[in-house]
């Protein structure tokens, strides 16, 4: 492996890195920072391995990963819910999420993070350029 290459498992299991492998190398390991680690081999080289062999998006999730989660499968249920409803407005293909459905998400999980958002007034969505009740950006912008 290249010098410094950064290892992560995005597998389905923990066993898809050698970790046991690697400590009997002989290599050394110098932890970075939670979560990550710099393995030091006695010719010199080095790599660095994430959530120590284990699934990257468990091991090196930060903030609230339930709360991502949650975020996420509503998203995803909802898209289920608007096919659904409303099939003949989507002939096959793939599709973004509506930004009107995205911003409900949000909305919906907005308590959960302990914020209260405020309705626009319609001299405040006149100068946005958005209706009061959204959606709040433009279809092709891109969170």
């Amino acid at each position: 492996m290249k010098h410094n290459a950064i290892v992560c498992n995005i597998g389905h299991f923990d066993s898809e890195i050698d970790m046991a492998g690697l400590a009997r190398s002989g290599a050394t390991r110098d932890e970075l920072k939670p979560g990550t680690d710099l393995w030091s081999f006695p010719d010199g080289h080095a790599i660095i391995v994430l959530a120590e062999g284990r699934l990257v998006n468990l091991g090196c999730a930060t903030g609230h990963p339930s709360f991502v989660m949650s975020c996420s499968f509503s998203n995803q249920v909802i898209a289920q819910i608007e096919l659904f409803t409303n099939l003949a407005a989507y002939p096959l293909g793939v599709y973004v999420l509506p930004k009107h459905l995205d911003e409900k998400v949000a909305s919906l999980h907005l308590g959960a993070l302990g914020v209260k958002l405020t309705k626009l007034t319609d001299e405040q969505a006149d100068y946005l350029g958005v209706a009061p009740s959204g959606p709040f950006k433009p279809e092709r912008y891109r969170y």
